[in-house]
């Protein structure tokens, strides 16, 4: 069996192709049933997202370029833009690249957590569709576990690589309780959104948003569960905040070093933490002379992931090492099922003949041919059956004067070497 993976990833195609070659969950259906009539494919898997589109296949044969066109056909585009654009992988280069990608470590963004789950659905929609057995099963169960211990092993994934996650991450180790604390977003752009994100997953008490666009900030606070407040009402309601986040694309800064004072005052001077993600910025870098205040910068941040992006580089290298490891464990079991397969059939094939000698054996004694001459005939003919295999062989190893070989088929056949005697 041949293990082949075809894909097309952020790495090889732009974001035009990756769009055409994408599966919806609505055409994954056909696409798996579509994979599944192809000659030689015993199973198959399709992974599909904003920066990969990748096809896993086990079969008969090589299916690289039979892929290819099937890929190609599928949605209509010319092959050669698809075999341009594209990697094929077989075998353990196969097994390791899904352990790579499963890991984070193939990502856009180094050691991201989401494409594991991305996997695991394509994998439960592939079972789903009756596209997935024996060989595949093991192999995706292996994948999650190897991925599992990558993220619990190593700090792939322990540090911020975005601006907006490293605001949040920086607030948590000022705040070690973010549930009970209580935040301004001010604007309503994507980074913001980002941010908002974050600060829901970490389970952020209050969330309020501040736009010059009433309605922006209504769209995005209606996600979110959160207040609006203009612009306006900043001087005002600044003070109820413990964490302020702002990215704006306003000329001139929305929040001054007085505000602030004047906030800090009215919180008895309780700590505020703002973090400045726009450019020009959004808050007054004087607010630093504030003894309660902790103001950072974009450049703060990107020094930040800047370092946690090397952490993670280092981290990659160890968790290179533990999937090369189960590479070898997966691509052990796979051989080890191939050899329980060699025994089931040379088993089967043992008593196939058997049964075709008895068979013989009785009808001669239905013809009333004398039992000792049946016996006599069914012991040498059963004997030659079952000794043809092991004896050519071990003649071409003779022949070719292959010791090792013949010394193991001596073990296997349970024969003494020593035995032989000169005359």
């Amino acid at each position: 069996m041949t293990l082949t993976a075809v894909g097309i990833n952020h790495k090889t195609a732009p974001v035009a192709l990756r769009e055409k070659v994408a599966f919806t969950p609505d055409s994954l259906v056909a696409a798996l049933a579509s994979l599944k009539k192809l000659d030689g494919v015993d199973e198959s898997v399709i992974v599909s997202t904003c920066n990969r589109t990748e096809i896993y296949v086990n079969g008969e044969q090589e299916e690289s370029e039979q892929l290819l066109k099937w890929l190609a056909d599928f949605h209509r585009l010319d092959i050669a833009l698809i075999r341009q654009n594209s990697y094929m992988l077989e075998q353990s280069e196969a097994v390791r690249h899904i352990m790579r990608v499963a890991s984070g470590l193939d990502s856009l963004i180094l050691g991201e957590p989401q494409i594991l789950g991305q996997i695991k659905q394509a994998y439960s929609d592939a079972k789903h569709s009756g596209t997935v057995s024996t060989q595949f099963e093991k192999l995706f169960q292996h994948t999650f576990s190897v991925a599992k211990r990558v993220r619990s092993e190593t700090e792939i994934g322990a540090n911020a690589v975005s601006v907006a996650y490293a605001a949040v991450q920086l607030a948590k180790h000022i705040f070690s309780a973010l549930p009970k604390r209580s935040v301004l977003l001010v604007g309503a752009g994507e980074t913001i959104e980002l941010v908002a994100q974050h600060l829901k997953e970490q389970g952020v008490g209050r969330l309020a948003v501040a736009n010059r666009t009433v309605a922006r900030a209504q769209a995005l606070a209606e996600k979110l569960d959160a207040d609006v407040l203009t612009l306006s009402q900043l001087p005002e309601h600044l003070k109820d905040f413990d964490i302020v986040i702002s990215s704006t694309a306003s000329q001139l800064p929305l929040i001054g070093k007085g505000m602030v004072e004047e906030a800090l005052r009215q919180r008895r001077n309780l700590p505020m933490f703002l973090v400045d993600l726009a450019v020009p910025r959004d808050i007054e870098a004087q607010v630093n002379e504030l003894g309660d205040a902790y103001l950072y910068t974009v450049d703060d941040l990107q020094h930040i992931v800047e370092q946690n992006l090397a952490s993670r580089e280092m981290a990659a290298q160890e968790a290179e090492k533990i999937i090369q490891d189960q590479v070898d464990v997966y691509l052990n079991w796979k051989q080890a099922q191939r050899s329980i397969n060699l025994v089931r059939q040379y088993r089967h094939k043992g008593m196939q003949q058997r049964d075709e000698w008895v068979e013989r054996a009785k009808n001669q004694l239905a013809d009333g041919k004398t039992a000792d001459d049946v016996i006599d005939e069914l012991a040498y003919k059963l004997t030659n059956a079952l000794m043809h295999g092991p004896t050519r062989v071990l003649r071409e190893a003779a022949a070719e004067n292959n010791a090792a070989l013949t010394q193991w088929l001596g073990q296997a056949l349970d024969l003494d070497d020593n035995s032989q005697q000169d005359e």
